[in-house]
């Protein structure tokens, strides 16, 4: 069940469970190498998340904030979430195959807790005149 996404925006669809709505979140996709090394790095803030994909570790050396991280396994399910400050290396997660990011605080608002299960819905883009849709 392995997922590919691009670089580009979504949503992040957070399942509560318990009859509860879900949680729609402004998603940023990093799925290049060079948009998961960048990062959050060097901003101030983020509006909503950012997906690092694959990924199962994250570090916050150079960051100028705290921020939220949900890994997630294989099936988007929340394996484990952090909350870390700046100079952090956080340890990785064996089963983790993507991580989120957001500013420090606001996972908890959304429902992102370990068992929680999240969709990435991605945003239809133009390319040479045709709509395409990501998965």
């Amino acid at each position: 069940m392995g997922r590919r996404w691009r670089d580009g925006r979504g949503e992040l669809v957070v399942h509560r469970g318990g009859g509860e709505a879900a949680v729609r979140v402004p998603l940023e996709i990093a799925a290049s190498y060079r948009a998961r090394t960048r990062g959050l790095l060097g901003r101030d803030s983020v509006d909503g998340a950012i997906l690092l994909s694959p990924g199962n570790s994250v570090h916050t050396f150079r960051m100028r904030m705290a921020i939220d991280v949900a890994y997630l396994d294989r099936h988007l399910r929340v394996v484990a979430v952090r909350t870390m400050r700046p100079g952090r290396l956080g340890m990785p997660r064996l089963r983790a195959r993507h991580v989120v990011e957001a500013e420090a605080g606001v996972m908890g608002g959304w429902g992102v807790r370990e068992g929680a299960r999240v969709e990435v819905v991605v945003s239809e883009e133009k390319e040479g005149g045709r709509v395409r849709e990501g998965e």
